[in-house]
This record gives C-alpha cells, structure tokens and sequence, in this order.
C-alpha cells in the first residue's frame, strides 16, 4: 500500500471515529517502516483539526470529540516510543499551563480544553480545580510555559482570573506568558478588561487562539 494511501485512510479512520482501523493503520505504518512523525503530521493532527470543526459547527457531539481524542491517544502511545526509540522527538506547538482558578471546582471544561490542546499538538500541565494564582504563576514559571489557560465556571470566581494577571504583574512576569480565559460566564469584552491576551468562548476556539499566541 502506498504511503499517502495509509496516511488517507488513517484521517479517515480516526474523522469516522473508527479506533480499530486507526490502530490497525498505524500498526501498518510501524511494519512497513514509515515515518512515524510524517503519520503524526500529515494525518493525525489534521484529522483532529477536523473533527474539532465538525463539533464547533454541531456536526459532532461532544460525546464524539471525546473519542476521537481517545483514539488518537491510543495510536499516539503505539507511535511515540517508537519514534524515541529512533531518536526523535514530537515538538510541540507550544507548552500551556492550564486550570480551574481559585474558588471554582468545575473540571468538565477545562478537561476538555486540556484534552484538545495534547490532541492539536500542546505539551499541556493540567494543574486541576480551585488553583490558587501564585500557583499558576509558580508552575508556569517551572515548566516554561507558553501560554497559562485560566478556566472559570461561575460569575463569583471570574475576578480570579485578574488576580492572577495581577499576580504576574506584581512578580515581574506578565510580558513572559500569555493568558487565554475562557468558561461559561466569561467574554471577550471580560478578557479584555482584565487584559488577558486571548479568550476562547469554547475548546475549539481556546485551541485556535492558543496556536495563535504561540505562532
């Protein structure tokens, strides 16, 4: 079988939800001696990119955006040892610092979010729920991070997201990370009254807006 062939009917496989015939393709890939980051690069991520469209315009469910993620995970753990095994490395776009600001202890959203950036390519440290802003600051600071992601699920726990740009101010780091909010009472016109860099109004749009300040 022809390399573009495998690669096309990896795409497929994993936009068809197909976890079997992903695994199986990928399988292939490792038999037959393909690179395995051509497979990452030019089928995977793009497949990915794709199904994140289809749920951004209500042609895939959340349900489905799950396991997509799962199957590429799952081809991913059989890819990646071999490509260190090489000597490679996947680069990642860009490393992120995500979630849930102090006082908040929703994790569904930000789950997702956190679970679409590895998928697009991210090296992503999910701090987890009620985060307090020095420990954003810290960790960004201890992973050399990109980009910190702030998520909030509740009008009483939005202002922790300007205190932790605050935070950054006061130690003298603001210029060193950007800061993309986002959650379910948050705007733009919020994001840009706290001065954060960026604002994505779901995890489509947080991937597309990451991408953006890591470019």
């Amino acid at each position: 079988m022809e390399t573009e062939e495998i690669l096309a009917k990896i795409y497929d496989a994993i936009i068809e939800l197909d976890e079997a015939k992903t695994l199986e393709m990928v399988n292939m890939v490792l038999n037959e001696g393909l690179d395995a980051i051509e497979v990452i690069s030019q089928a995977m991520s793009p497949a990915m990119v794709e199904v994140g469209k289809g749920f951004e315009n209500g042609k895939m469910f959340l349900p489905e955006l799950l396991l997509s993620a799962d199957i590429y995970q799952a081809a991913m753990n059989i890819l990646q040892p071999k490509i260190l095994e090489a000597g490679g490395t996947v680069e990642a776009l860009g490393k992120v610092v995500i979630g849930t600001v102090k006082g908040d202890i929703h994790a569904i959203g930000k789950n997702l979010v956190s679970t679409m950036l590895r998928t697009a390519g991210f090296e992503v440290h999910d701090l987890g729920i009620d985060v307090p802003p020095l420990t954003f600051v810290a960790q960004a600071e201890k992973f050399q991070a990109d980009v910190i992601a702030l998520s909030a699920l509740l009008t009483t726990t939005m202002e922790s997201q300007r205190v932790v740009i605050e935070a950054l101010t006061v130690e003298g780091l603001r210029d060193r990370f950007k800061v993309i909010v986002g959650g379910a009472p948050v705007s733009r016109q919020w994001a840009e009254e706290i001065k954060a860099d960026g604002y994505g109004k779901d995890a489509v749009q947080a991937v597309e807006v990451t991408k953006q300040l890591c470019s």
